[in-house]
Protein backbone atom coordinates (compact mmCIF):
# COMPACT_ATOMS: atom_id res chain seq x y z
CA UNK A 1 0.00 0.00 0.00
CA UNK A 2 1.30 3.47 -0.99
CA UNK A 3 0.20 6.40 0.68
CA UNK A 4 1.10 9.78 -0.27
CA UNK A 5 2.34 12.70 1.82
CA UNK A 6 1.68 15.94 0.43
CA UNK A 7 4.30 19.00 1.46
CA UNK A 8 4.25 22.48 1.45
CA UNK A 9 8.19 23.04 3.00
CA UNK A 10 9.24 22.47 5.53
CA UNK A 11 8.67 24.34 9.01
CA UNK A 12 5.12 25.48 10.33
CA UNK A 13 5.35 28.81 9.66
CA UNK A 14 6.22 28.92 5.83
CA UNK A 15 5.92 25.10 4.99
CA UNK A 16 4.96 21.78 6.51
CA UNK A 17 4.77 21.17 10.19
CA UNK A 18 7.62 18.98 10.47
CA UNK A 19 6.36 17.65 14.07
CA UNK A 20 2.46 16.88 11.94
CA UNK A 21 4.97 15.42 9.29
CA UNK A 22 7.17 13.58 10.84
CA UNK A 23 4.38 11.83 12.75
CA UNK A 24 2.55 11.46 9.85
CA UNK A 25 5.39 9.22 8.12
CA UNK A 26 5.69 6.98 11.70
CA UNK A 27 1.72 6.36 11.63
CA UNK A 28 1.87 5.76 7.59
CA UNK A 29 5.24 2.94 8.75
CA UNK A 30 2.86 1.75 11.93
CA UNK A 31 0.26 0.64 9.41
CA UNK A 32 2.11 -1.78 7.01
CA UNK A 33 2.11 0.98 4.72
CA UNK A 34 4.67 3.23 2.25
CA UNK A 35 4.79 6.73 2.24
CA UNK A 36 5.60 8.62 -1.14
CA UNK A 37 6.63 11.95 -0.67
CA UNK A 38 5.39 14.63 -2.77
CA UNK A 39 5.59 18.73 -3.44
CA UNK A 40 5.88 21.37 -5.51
CA UNK A 41 8.65 22.41 -7.46
CA UNK A 42 8.27 26.25 -6.96
CA UNK A 43 9.46 28.70 -4.56
CA UNK A 44 7.52 29.17 -1.19
CA UNK A 45 5.39 32.13 -0.71
CA UNK A 46 8.16 33.87 1.51
CA UNK A 47 10.77 32.73 3.97
CA UNK A 48 10.41 33.35 7.94
CA UNK A 49 12.24 33.22 10.73
CA UNK A 50 11.19 30.59 13.16
CA UNK A 51 12.95 32.21 16.32
CA UNK A 52 11.31 35.90 15.42
CA UNK A 53 8.70 35.43 13.55
CA UNK A 54 10.07 37.91 10.74
CA UNK A 55 10.14 37.28 7.34
CA UNK A 56 13.96 36.61 5.39
CA UNK A 57 15.12 38.33 2.60
CA UNK A 58 15.51 35.19 0.67
CA UNK A 59 13.67 32.37 -1.40
CA UNK A 60 13.55 28.46 -0.63
CA UNK A 61 12.01 25.89 -3.11
CA UNK A 62 9.18 24.09 -1.44
CA UNK A 63 10.58 20.77 -2.69
CA UNK A 64 13.72 21.30 -1.72
CA UNK A 65 12.91 22.16 1.30
CA UNK A 66 10.29 18.98 2.13
CA UNK A 67 13.25 17.18 0.85
CA UNK A 68 14.76 18.11 4.39
CA UNK A 69 12.47 15.76 5.90
CA UNK A 70 11.63 13.27 3.62
CA UNK A 71 15.35 12.58 3.60
CA UNK A 72 15.44 13.41 -0.24
CA UNK A 73 12.74 10.92 -0.85
CA UNK A 74 10.39 13.18 -2.74
CA UNK A 75 8.30 13.19 -5.98
CA UNK A 76 7.52 16.61 -7.94
CA UNK A 77 3.64 16.55 -7.81
CA UNK A 78 3.28 16.15 -11.55
CA UNK A 79 4.89 13.19 -11.68
CA UNK A 80 2.37 11.33 -9.90
CA UNK A 81 -0.75 9.46 -11.36
CA UNK A 82 -3.17 8.81 -8.53
CA UNK A 83 -3.28 5.29 -10.17
CA UNK A 84 0.04 5.10 -8.03
CA UNK A 85 -1.26 5.58 -4.52
CA UNK A 86 -3.98 4.12 -2.75
CA UNK A 87 -4.69 7.44 -0.12
CA UNK A 88 -2.99 10.98 0.23
CA UNK A 89 -2.12 12.50 3.54
CA UNK A 90 -1.74 16.22 3.66
CA UNK A 91 0.14 17.58 7.27
CA UNK A 92 -0.62 21.12 8.02
CA UNK A 93 1.30 24.49 8.09
CA UNK A 94 1.01 27.57 7.08
CA UNK A 95 2.46 26.76 3.58
CA UNK A 96 -1.26 24.67 3.00
CA UNK A 97 -2.43 28.23 3.46
CA UNK A 98 0.20 30.61 1.95
CA UNK A 99 2.14 28.09 -1.11
CA UNK A 100 -0.48 25.41 -1.62
CA UNK A 101 -3.28 28.03 -1.82
CA UNK A 102 -3.58 31.72 -0.93
CA UNK A 103 -6.28 31.57 2.00
CA UNK A 104 -3.54 33.19 4.62
CA UNK A 105 -3.56 36.26 2.60
CA UNK A 106 -7.30 36.51 0.80
CA UNK A 107 -9.31 33.98 3.18
CA UNK A 108 -11.93 31.84 1.66
CA UNK A 109 -11.99 34.39 -1.54
CA UNK A 110 -8.42 33.35 -2.49
CA UNK A 111 -7.35 30.89 -4.60
CA UNK A 112 -5.66 27.00 -4.87
CA UNK A 113 -2.57 25.89 -6.71
CA UNK A 114 -3.58 24.53 -9.49
CA UNK A 115 -1.57 21.04 -9.17
CA UNK A 116 -2.68 20.39 -5.78
CA UNK A 117 -5.96 20.96 -6.97
CA UNK A 118 -6.19 18.35 -9.60
CA UNK A 119 -4.38 15.71 -7.41
CA UNK A 120 -7.34 16.47 -4.99
CA UNK A 121 -10.16 16.29 -7.36
CA UNK A 122 -8.76 13.59 -9.63
CA UNK A 123 -8.50 11.04 -5.79
CA UNK A 124 -11.63 11.97 -5.25
CA UNK A 125 -13.29 11.32 -8.30
CA UNK A 126 -11.75 7.55 -8.29
CA UNK A 127 -12.69 6.84 -4.70
CA UNK A 128 -8.93 7.02 -2.90
CA UNK A 129 -9.32 8.41 0.75
CA UNK A 130 -7.73 11.77 1.63
CA UNK A 131 -6.61 12.87 5.26
CA UNK A 132 -6.31 16.57 5.82
CA UNK A 133 -4.67 17.62 9.15
CA UNK A 134 -4.72 20.40 11.30
CA UNK A 135 -5.30 23.99 8.20
CA UNK A 136 -4.80 21.16 5.47
CA UNK A 137 -8.95 21.10 5.12
CA UNK A 138 -9.32 24.35 3.21
CA UNK A 139 -7.20 23.06 0.24
CA UNK A 140 -10.19 20.17 0.10
CA UNK A 141 -12.97 22.88 0.45
CA UNK A 142 -11.45 24.88 -2.29
CA UNK A 143 -10.46 21.98 -4.33
CA UNK A 144 -14.22 20.75 -4.20
CA UNK A 145 -15.49 24.23 -4.27
CA UNK A 146 -18.77 24.73 -7.17
CA UNK A 147 -18.26 20.89 -7.53
CA UNK A 148 -21.42 19.82 -6.04
CA UNK A 149 -19.58 17.80 -3.73
CA UNK A 150 -20.09 19.23 -0.10
CA UNK A 151 -17.07 17.70 2.07
CA UNK A 152 -17.36 17.18 5.78
CA UNK A 153 -14.91 19.15 7.32
CA UNK A 154 -13.41 19.96 10.95
CA UNK A 155 -10.75 22.75 11.52
CA UNK A 156 -11.05 22.14 15.35
CA UNK A 157 -13.68 23.34 17.90
CA UNK A 158 -13.93 26.37 19.85
CA UNK A 159 -14.92 25.15 22.88
CA UNK A 160 -11.12 24.43 23.75
CA UNK A 161 -8.06 26.57 24.21
CA UNK A 162 -7.09 27.18 20.19
CA UNK A 163 -4.20 29.86 19.05
CA UNK A 164 -6.07 30.57 16.06
CA UNK A 165 -10.22 31.62 15.18
CA UNK A 166 -11.84 27.99 14.26
CA UNK A 167 -14.87 30.41 14.29
CA UNK A 168 -13.67 32.14 11.25
CA UNK A 169 -12.21 29.03 9.57
CA UNK A 170 -15.19 26.98 10.05
CA UNK A 171 -16.94 29.86 8.22
CA UNK A 172 -14.59 30.47 5.73
CA UNK A 173 -14.65 26.73 4.77
CA UNK A 174 -18.60 26.75 4.78
CA UNK A 175 -18.77 29.61 2.68
CA UNK A 176 -16.99 27.87 0.00
CA UNK A 177 -19.53 24.84 -0.14
CA UNK A 178 -18.25 22.53 2.76
CA UNK A 179 -19.85 21.47 5.84
CA UNK A 180 -18.08 22.21 8.62
CA UNK A 181 -18.00 20.17 12.36
CA UNK A 182 -16.56 21.21 15.58
CA UNK A 183 -14.00 18.41 16.78
CA UNK A 184 -11.18 18.79 19.60
CA UNK A 185 -8.15 17.18 19.23
CA UNK A 186 -8.84 13.93 20.46
CA UNK A 187 -11.41 13.78 17.69
CA UNK A 188 -11.34 12.97 13.84
CA UNK A 189 -14.54 13.63 11.84
CA UNK A 190 -14.66 10.90 8.78
CA UNK A 191 -16.53 12.03 6.17
CA UNK A 192 -17.16 8.34 4.88
CA UNK A 193 -19.36 9.45 1.47
CA UNK A 194 -16.17 11.02 0.38
CA UNK A 195 -14.17 9.26 1.73
CA UNK A 196 -12.22 12.45 3.57
CA UNK A 197 -10.66 12.27 6.76
CA UNK A 198 -10.06 15.78 9.25
CA UNK A 199 -8.39 15.80 11.97
CA UNK A 200 -7.88 19.26 13.96
CA UNK A 201 -3.58 18.97 15.17
CA UNK A 202 -1.83 21.78 16.02
CA UNK A 203 -5.03 23.94 15.70
CA UNK A 204 -5.51 23.33 19.03
CA UNK A 205 -3.58 24.13 21.88
CA UNK A 206 -2.21 20.97 22.28
CA UNK A 207 0.95 19.00 23.20
CA UNK A 208 2.60 16.27 20.94
CA UNK A 209 1.56 13.49 22.41
CA UNK A 210 -2.25 14.69 21.82
CA UNK A 211 -0.73 15.40 17.70
CA UNK A 212 0.42 11.82 17.37
CA UNK A 213 -2.99 10.21 18.92
CA UNK A 214 -4.91 11.97 16.55
CA UNK A 215 -2.55 11.46 13.67
CA UNK A 216 -2.60 8.04 14.25
CA UNK A 217 -6.01 7.86 14.60
CA UNK A 218 -6.35 9.75 11.25
CA UNK A 219 -4.06 7.49 9.56
CA UNK A 220 -5.54 4.13 11.14
CA UNK A 221 -9.00 5.77 9.53
CA UNK A 222 -7.31 6.50 6.20
CA UNK A 223 -6.55 2.75 6.28
CA UNK A 224 -9.87 1.79 6.87
CA UNK A 225 -11.28 3.20 3.82
CA UNK A 226 -8.49 1.75 1.76
CA UNK A 227 -9.22 -1.63 2.42
CA UNK A 228 -12.60 -1.00 2.31
CA UNK A 229 -12.24 -0.09 -1.55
Amino acid sequence: MNIGVLLSGCGVYDGAEIQETVLTLLAIEEIGANAVCISIDENQHHVINHLTGEEMPETRNMMVEAGRISRGSIREISSIQPSEIDGLVIPGGFGSAKNFSNWAFEGPNGTIHPKVKLLLVNLINIGKPIAALCVSPILVAKALQDSGIHPKLTLGTDCEKSPYDIKDFSKGIESVGALSELKTVREILIDKENKIITAPCYMMDANIKEIRKNIQDAIEALNSLVLSN
